[in-house]
């Protein structure tokens, strides 16, 4: 890690996170820091998303030969393509030539053409043309490939790691696919998402309030809510090396829905069982991937940092398989969506006071109600990472410090 220490990081600020992963009734929040200062989201951008499996998208963008979406991380644009031979890819679509973007926006190449200077570059990112190079001393095309990434498919998200050498995610998350089985995302379908919002939030906020049960009858309290009452959260067990972490909520009904009938006005997942369809799930797979699952239609928010405190955010929607074959989907996705953008909106507007709230000198660090069981579990998550982080770069430091 070559992030050079910093005053405000030191061995008192990660000693202290060990308050924040003990049980939830003991447990308070996260230091206020962590949400506002550049230095400390520096260190994040190296402990987290170098490191994590990264949502980027859905497999579903990417299915034919040339097939590709680009989006962007941490500062990191990202080009997503599927190969001739079927291989779904993850690469930097940055020019190794002068930096020039190769892709932007969606849509199928039998090529990447830089539309500077025309370096051009294969579905697999090799570099295959590079006009008047010819004169260019000891230039091989072969080492000027696009840097590539690992790339694997949950549930049928598209995941990338910048560390080819990370551990696969599928197998750390087999609690949450387990508790989500009943939706079979894989084949669950649903509209790409239109251009990505912006906001003036630290991600942690936003991906912290997607889990809240605690808020859920106070915030949202009235007619498109109160039917999944915030005492009937449960935080199920998750083993230690959970990638992932969920809350089940149970329902004053069956097939609960965000409408003004709170019923469901699309196709139920099909395989949803009784027990399934009397409750909602709210899953996490930090630091990029938040779902909200209903009995009828699934919405996930992609999280992509761009700033201390500032992301971008991908959000989109899946429902069973041919639902959008109704005639009527349309209207009946418009009543959905009318009550869940007001239940949104008003999540966003605490969401922006809350990021004032914590650049004040009185910014706490609070303690957890029961029904904050996510909250926990997402620092839970998060600190390990931070301690291990900090103990390499502490090592790095010191060893400079002795040459």
């Amino acid at each position: 890690m070559s992030l050079s220490v910093s005053r405000v990081l030191d061995d008192a600020l990660f000693d202290g996170l060990e308050s924040s992963i003990v049980a939830t009734e003991n447990a308070e929040s996260l230091p206020p820091l962590c949400y506002t200062d550049p230095a400390f989201y520096e260190f994040e951008k190296a402990a987290l998303f170098d490191r994590e499996w990264l949502c980027v998208g859905r497999e579903s963008w990417a299915m034919q030969p040339g097939e590709y979406f680009t989006t962007m991380i941490v500062g990191e644009p990202i080009l997503i393509v599927r190969d001739r031979q079927g291989t779904l890819r993850a690469m930097s679509s940055v020019c190794r030539h002068r930096a020039m973007l190769v892709a932007e926006g969606h849509g199928q190449k039998k090529a990447f053409v830089c539309p500077y200077h025309h370096w051009t570059y294969g579905l697999d990112g090799s570099l295959i043309g590079a006009p008047a190079m010819d004169r260019s001393c000891a230039f091989d095309k072969s080492r000027n490939a696009l840097p590539s990434f690992a790339v694997e498919v949950w549930q049928g998200f598209v995941f990338i790691n910048f560390d080819r050498d990370a551990q696969p995610l599928g197998p750390r998350l087999e609690a949450v696919a387990s508790a989500i089985a009943g939706y079979a995302l894989a084949t669950a379908e649903g509209p790409r998402p239109g251009e990505a919002n912006r906001f003036a939030w630290n991600w942690k906020v936003m991906f912290e309030n997607n889990n809240d049960g605690y808020h859920a009858n106070k915030l949202h309290h009235g007619a498109l809510h109160d039917f999944v009452p915030s005492h009937l959260a449960e935080f199920p067990p998750l083993p230690a090396d959970t990638a992932g972490y969920y809350r089940l909520n149970g329902t004053l009904h069956p097939d609960a829905s965000f409408n003004a009938t709170q019923r469901a006005l699309l196709p139920v997942f099909p395989t949803l069982n009784d027990t399934e369809r009397h409750r909602m799930v709210f899953a996490n797979i930090p630091p990029t991937l938040s779902l909200v699952l209903t009995s009828d239609m699934v919405i996930y928010m992609i999280l992509r940092p761009d700033g201390p405190e500032t992301h971008l955010l991908d959000q989109g929607v899946l429902v069973a398989p041919s639902a959008m074959k109704d005639p009527s989907f349309s209207h009946r996705m418009a009543m959905n969506m009318s009550a869940a953008m007001e239940i949104v909106s008003q999540d966003l507007h605490v969401d922006a006071l809350v990021q004032i709230g914590l650049r004040s000198r009185f910014a706490p660090r609070g303690r957890y109600s029961w029904q904050e069981g996510a909250q926990q579990a997402f620092n839970s998550w998060l600190v390990p990472r931070y301690r291990n982080a900090w103990s390499q770069l502490r090592g790095v430091s010191n060893r400079a410090a002795a040459d």
